[in-house]
């Protein structure tokens, strides 16, 4: 099963690693961070379960599917 949103595909963003200090990031690097959606399972109206992230949940878009 896919790390994303089965109704609105939302999905891992990477970002981060970004310092304006320039000695900062040449002497203790940090990395990209991968930052994850919040991902729930949900009962469809058919009766199946999906992945979905907690904005299509508090929307109750999973109801009219």
């Amino acid at each position: 099963m896919a790390k994303s949103c089965f109704i609105c595909e939302k999905s891992s963003q990477v970002g981060g690693g970004y310092s304006n200090r320039v000695r900062a990031t040449k002497f203790n690097p940090t990395g990209k961070r991968r930052r994850k959606p919040n991902l729930q399972s949900a009962r469809f109206s058919n009766g199946t379960r999906h992945l979905i992230c907690t904005r299509c949940l508090k929307a109750n878009k999973h109801i009219h599917i």
